[in-house]
């Protein structure tokens, strides 16, 4: 069956970081795929669009305030498809999460500080820690039965009391690895007694296959809302990241009072088509998320069925997001190798597992969230890039 999701769009030369960007990835050839940048290759919800025209006819481009029914979308949202009621005087923005993640540091951390983070990771974690001139803390995840786990334990010994900061990722990216609630509840108290302030990165909290459930951390662990932010965004699950538009959410006043002060230091206001489009995704896209992640759940079948017939390659199993993690140790390849095949000979560009710091050394990403067609395509390259393994 034919779906909205499986129309053909052109992303060559529309000045796509995904498509356009190909050759950081050492994909040169005129068919690569794109399978690296965190974009789905779909059409945002309807009602995204039809309040983009809305503000072209329109026709005033000014500075955007009266957030007021922006926040009143959040908070509807965050209810009615998470279970956790947020208060709109719990909100403050941000000009997308990683920049929304500085603001943090730089509000409650200060140089040299150590940050902790579960490894491998979102590249962009370590390198926003590193440039603000804290310290990168890797707790490495064990693998058990085929997931990562948080080893707190390890953790606690690896602890020089440096450390001011957590910066927790659910759902995880590499791996769509959901959290439970008594884990998200242990990460809290292991805040609590090393008086760690607990970041809380959500960004894709809306990715989530039929009969999963992403759990806040507000929700598992209210208990420490005295040192908990979480961070979040519709650009993920709606496909706007270029509207460069997050939210903040910290229920504590204090907390909340220092946001603000480190938000005034860097200046600036929301901007107005990102607040509009996330306002429009969260109030009009429920029963486009829903489709969305349904196809997104046949994909990742069909991508890790496909892969997992290649001998010496393994897909991580997930339950959200579109970013399937592969494991191509099984080759025996060494990774210059193994990394060449899937650049030169199967012509997919994808992202790095060592840039996700320690544990990636022998992963690549792969994001799927494309037609399906092309799903099916990179598995066929992938297979003749390694077949003579089999």
């Amino acid at each position: 069956m034919t779906t909205q999701f499986d129309k053909i769009i052109h992303h060559k030369n529309t000045h796509s970081q995904k498509w356009d960007n190909m050759a950081a990835c050492g994909v040169e050839a005129e068919d690569g795929l794109a399978m690296w940048v965190a974009d789905m290759d779909f059409e945002p919800p309807q009602s995204v669009t039809d309040v983009l025209r809305a503000e072209i006819d329109q026709n005033i481009f000014g500075y955007y305030g009266h957030t007021d029914t922006v926040r009143a979308a959040v908070c509807d949202w965050m209810a009615s498809r998470h279970g956790w009621k947020v208060e709109p005087d719990w909100l403050s923005f941000s000009h997308g999460v990683v920049a929304g993640l500085g603001i943090l540091i730089e509000a409650f951390s200060k140089p040299g500080d150590g940050i902790v983070i579960f490894t491998p990771v979102y590249h962009a974690f370590a390198r926003k820690i590193a440039a603000k001139g804290r310290k990168v803390v890797e707790s490495e995840m064990p693998l058990e039965d085929g997931r990562y786990h948080m080893d707190l334990e390890a953790l606690q010994d690896q602890l020089d009391g440096s450390e001011s900061m957590l910066i927790f990722c659910s759902p995880h990216n590499p791996c769509g690895r959901l959290w439970t609630e008594a884990e998200i509840k242990a990460l809290g108290a292991f805040c609590a007694r090393n008086d760690l302030l607990l970041v809380s990165d959500e960004i894709h909290m809306d990715l989530v296959f039929q009969g999963a459930k992403h759990i806040p951390t507000g929700v598992a662990a209210p208990e420490i809302t005295d040192r908990l932010v979480t961070v979040s965004a519709a650009s993920k699950g709606f496909n706007i990241a270029g509207a460069e538009t997050s939210f903040i959410i910290a229920q504590d006043t204090r907390l909340q009072g220092e946001i603000l002060k480190a938000q005034a230091s860097f200046g600036g206001t929301p901007n107005r088509f990102g607040m509009r489009m996330m306002e429009a995704a969260f109030e009009g896209g429920a029963d486009w998320s829903d489709a969305v992640c349904a196809y997104l759940a046949e994909n990742f079948r069909i991508f890790r069925d496909g892969v997992n017939a290649i001998p010496g390659l393994s897909v991580m199993d997930m339950d959200s997001t579109y970013l399937a993690w592969v494991d191509f140790s099984g080759t025996g390849m060494a990774r210059q190798e193994f990394t060449d095949r899937v650049a030169k000979d199967a012509r997919i560009a994808v992202n790095q597992g060592p840039s996700f710091g320690r544990g990636g050394e022998s992963y690549l990403r792969f994001n799927f969230a494309t037609r399906r067609a092309l799903v099916e395509e990179a598995v066929d390259r992938l297979a003749q890039a390694f077949g003579d393994l089999q």
